[in-house]
């Protein structure tokens, strides 16, 4: 039945034995349904079998319920389904939906997955037993001022970078991404946090021929010092009768910090790749480097030759270790390459630069940039031809094409 709403209609409606509608000629879609108990609800519907209530009548005006309907009623115009129509989103802290969620996903499609918990406990600890939909982007804005005054370390006077901060907002965006699109959050506060996020370094930084003789000549002076080192130990262990150390040969390296430098100035591998090299990944008589699938950032396996330098490093390096497993045994050079950078005189150059450098002497060789962008491991020419600018050669055969 449909007739003009009124007021007064709706107050005195009586209640039958079994429950009816009457529905709203001034608004299409409105609907007032009375039970047999005398309790009285608007209802909306927007198509055939797809309705909603919207409250009962007792705390919600005839005024009120005609706005709430033409409000659907335009969603579904405009959108294709109401937002009352959207399924209520479970109330999930963060905590609980990486453990069960993201983690599960993460630890099988991403490299690294397993250390996502552990990053946004350091970074997020207030976040993590949080309901995600009562992350807000104010809630981020002011984590994002407050993680800029944390130290590093508690016993440390350094401050976190922003480089750093904003690492740790693209790892619980990303966390968050997957919620939206697993439709378990609305919307990803990080992309609504007003920030000036740090900016990545433009300047593609390559060592001068100069600074390159620094650092080797860094390298070698550290490898002495520890070979020095070696024997006035074993001295002293020799007249307690104890076992020695292992002495380092000439020309041998000290420890891994020499090996792990050079190989990365001749195959442009990545810190992790390096880390997680395993010599049954070389192959020292086909003078060839795989990088494993799993050990790669783009997920995708790739092979480096292996020039003179690298191989007689490896060959010298092979001779120095035991066992079979991983090549280096060690996370990562962070202290050990900080000391070096100090000791060479060498300023704003990262480890990751020494991929850059791997790069930059390709291109200005005169190696073609899809040869470089293979060994480097990019998935396309994007990040490539950021090296584009050091292929004189091709620049002046471009330029002299005009005078042509």
């Amino acid at each position: 039945m449909s007739i003009v709403l009124t007021k007064k209609i709706v107050a005195s409606v009586k209640p039958k034995d079994r429950p009816y509608e009457l529905r709203d000629a001034q608004v299409r879609g409105l609907i007032l349904r009375v039970q047999p108990t005398g309790r009285k609800a608007w209802i909306v519907t927007w198509a055939h079998g797809k309705r909603r209530t919207l409250g009962p009548a007792d705390h919600l005006s005839l005024d009120h319920a005609r706005d709430a309907a033409r409000k659907v009623c335009a969603e579904f115009i405009q959108l294709g389904l109401p937002t009352i129509a959207k399924p209520e989103l479970p109330r999930i802290t963060l905590e609980r939906f990486v453990l069960d969620h993201y983690m599960p996903w993460a630890e099988t499609e991403l490299k690294g997955g397993k250390d996502a918990l552990r990053r946004l406990k350091q970074a997020f600890p207030k976040f993590l037993p949080m309901p995600m939909a009562e992350i807000d982007a104010a809630s981020i804005e002011q984590w994002w001022a407050a993680r800029q005054k944390d130290t590093i370390h508690p016993k440390s006077q350094k401050l976190v970078s922003k480089v750093t901060v904003t690492r740790n907002l693209s790892s619980l965006g990303a966390v968050l991404s997957k919620a939206v699109k697993w439709e378990m959050l609305e919307a990803n506060p990080v992309a609504k946090a007003q920030l000036k996020l740090a900016k990545s370094r433009s300047v593609v930084r390559f060592l001068s021929t100069a600074e390159e003789k620094q650092l080797r000549d860094a390298l070698k002076e550290w490898d002495l010092k520890l070979a020095a080192a070696r024997i006035s130990a074993n001295k002293w262990r020799q007249g307690k009768k104890v076992p020695l150390y292992p002495e380092v040969p000439e020309n041998g390296y000290g420890n891994y910090l020499t090996p792990v430098v050079l190989l990365a100035m001749n195959t442009g591998m990545r810190r992790g790749e390096l880390m997680s090299l395993e010599w049954s990944d070389i192959n020292l008589e086909a003078k060839m480097l795989t990088v494993r699938s799993e050990n790669a950032k783009s997920g995708k396996q790739r092979h480096i030759p292996l020039n003179a330098e690298a191989l007689a490093v490896l060959k010298q390096w092979r001779s120095q270790v035991e066992g079979g497993g991983q090549v280096f045994g060690v996370v990562g050079p962070r202290k050990s390459w900080e000391s070096l950078i100090v000791r060479s005189k060498i300023e704003n150059f990262r480890f990751h630069d020494l991929r850059h450098h791997f790069a930059s002497r390709l291109v200005m060789a005169g190696v073609d940039l899809n040869t470089v962008r293979e060994l480097l491991g990019h998935a396309d020419l994007t990040m490539t031809l950021r090296y584009a600018h050091l292929a004189p050669e091709h620049l002046a055969a471009a330029v002299e094409k005009l005078a042509a």
